[in-house]
């Protein structure tokens, strides 16, 4: 049983309580974050904890913990749960108030859940061991406010229950102008003639941690041409390569689109040489 945190305490997931008027679990009135850590040493923590400020702010949840006090406690979650692999999900509602009402209530305090729990060791670029995905193409049906990495994830979830249905790992998600968005839990990028795209960041995208740190990698470090821009379905079917990237993921190779091969079916070369400088550089940030 792993040690979670609630409010102040550490203490074994199954004593974690919370009220059930918490505004969490009757709205989903909240922000997360997930943070993988791979012996001890997590990935992209300021980033994260920088988006996640940028969420409560945006929900105007009042809760001004420093970048230091977060890592303290994700320092001792990690040390208290054997370090190793670990996946670290903070979750943030407003708290819970005495009555059921939409509007934000006044004077009370968040609730604060961390949730640790045991992951795979880091993706690494080689073609015959990566884990690959199958995905399948939707339209776009969440809210208009997807760049708040909100607790109330019922579209997302019911983008990837279709893709599962479809018998896939991942929804590839569109507009009404076939452009793409993202995935249902993941960024998308799209590879064509050795060159990268992903889409533009706007109100249907999330500003994915892994997506900021692989465009910053490929700038520095590769000579290779990663473009933020529309980028079309159309464009997706005839790509070399896809990429589904998130925290959760790393830098996912895609081998089908709607039951149609990708390429010729495995990961690519260009996933290949940009999943090893990832690999180098991602505990760099």
């Amino acid at each position: 049983m792993s040690i979670a945190y609630l409010n102040g305490e550490y203490l074994p997931l199954d004593q974690a309580r919370i009220s059930p008027l918490d505004r969490g679990f009757l709205f989903g009135d909240g922000i997360y974050e997930y943070i993988p850590s791979y012996d001890g040493k997590l990935v992209g923590f300021s980033l994260h904890i920088e988006r996640l400020k940028r969420g409560l702010d945006s929900l105007k949840i009042d809760l001004p913990w420093s970048l230091e006090q977060w890592r303290e406690i994700f320092d001792e979650l990690i040390k208290r749960n054997g370090a190793g692999n670990q996946s670290l999900y903070l979750h943030i509602s407003r708290g819970a108030d005495t009555k059921r009402d939409h509007a934000y209530p006044k004077g009370i305090k968040p609730t604060v859940f961390i949730l640790v729990s045991k992951i795979d060791p880091p993706q690494i670029a080689d073609p015959e061991l990566a884990h690959t995905f199958k995905v399948s193409s939707k339209q776009d049906l969440r809210w208009d406010r997807c760049h708040i990495k909100s607790t109330a994830l019922l579209g997302n979830v019911m983008h990837k229950q279709s893709s599962v249905e479809d018998g896939c790992d991942e929804a590839l998600l569109y507009n009404e102008k076939e452009e793409i968005t993202e995935g249902a839990s993941s960024n998308i990028v799209v590879v064509k003639d050795g060159k990268m795209a992903t889409p533009l960041l706007d109100h249907h995208v999330l500003p994915g941690i892994t997506r900021y740190i692989l465009f910053d990698i490929v700038g520095k470090y590769s000579k290779r041409l990663f473009e933020e821009r529309v980028v079309t379905l159309a464009e997706a079917r005839d790509a070399d390569e896809i990429w589904v990237t998130a925290s959760s993921k790393d830098l996912v190779p895609v081998v089908e689109l709607d039951g149609k091969p990708l390429g010729d079916g495995k990961p690519g070369p260009v996933w290949q040489e940009v999943m090893a400088l990832y690999s180098e550089h991602r505990f760099d940030y």
